[in-house]
């Protein structure tokens, strides 16, 4: 069966890529033949997991130890980068964190760590990250946003807020870097079980997932490939004329249904 894109010869850096939404997001893009920067910060085996699995489909991989979230981290990764590729076709910052408690129990820590990781990191990315993509003619730049960034979730505030600044930056430099040939946007998946949900305690609750189940019209809960899908599409041609956009994918589950 013919491949649905063709990445081949492109080079994408998929941050927070060890785990998660971000680890099946880098093999769909190698799938496609794009070789990959895998990034992690904390546990590199499941990283280093990965890349097998990237290298067994004939690509190039480099994984990398980077904290966005700091400018030196940021400033390490992509020297990387330029040293091992000189170049970068595809950034897709998929890297998060926060504290998860209410407004009135954030701490000034806790507010610039995750304002730093979820959106002040896409900033600078983008940055590094044009001299690259300008070598190669263009790019495409996607930030895995979340549905907190409109509607009020529970102890959400501080990612919630981190994403909706994340979504701004989107438009503004989907206008910005336009002319240079970048695409940017962004994904905002639904619930997706993965290991981050545990940390939320709204989690505690046995039934919640049956309850986002049966309030989701496409009648189940989003998958990680559902979302890499989402990406390596506003990764292609096809999707040149898509700038600055918040894509949603959620099964229906934000949308407002009368009753």
């Amino acid at each position: 069966m013919q491949a649905a894109y063709d990445f081949s010869g492109k080079v994408a850096l998929v941050t927070g890529s060890g785990r998660g939404i971000g680890r099946v997001i880098a093999r769909q893009l190698a799938e496609y033949g794009a070789d990959l920067v895998v990034n992690y910060v904390h546990n590199r085996e499941p990283a280093e997991e990965i890349a097998v699995e990237i290298r067994a489909l004939g690509r190039d991989v480099l994984v990398l130890r980077a904290n966005i979230g700091k400018m030196d981290g940021l400033e390490h990764l992509f020297a990387q980068i330029r040293e091992h590729y000189g170049r970068l076709d595809i950034l897709v910052a998929n890297a998060a964190s926060g504290f998860n408690r209410p407004g009135l129990q954030q701490k000034e820590s806790g507010w610039d760590h995750t304002l730093n990781v979820n959106a002040r990191s896409f900033l600078f990315a983008a940055q590094h990250a044009v001299p690259l993509m300008e070598k190669s003619g263009e790019g495409k730049m996607v930030a895995i946003t979340s549905p907190g960034a409109e509607h009020v979730m529970p102890d959400y505030i501080a990612v919630g807020a981190s994403k909706a600044a994340l979504n701004s930056l989107v438009r503004y430099l989907a206008v910005e870097l336009a002319s240079r040939h970048i695409s940017v946007n962004a994904v905002s998946p639904g619930i997706v079980e993965t290991d981050a949900l545990t940390h939320f305690s709204f989690m505690q609750d046995e039934q919640i997932i049956p309850r986002a189940i049966a309030a989701t019209p496409a009648g189940r809960l989003v998958t990680p490939q559902d979302i890499a899908n989402a990406v390596c599409f506003l990764c292609s041609p096809q999707a040149e004329m898509i700038r600055g956009q918040v894509l949603v994918v959620d099964g229906g589950y934000t949308l407002p249904v009368p009753g």
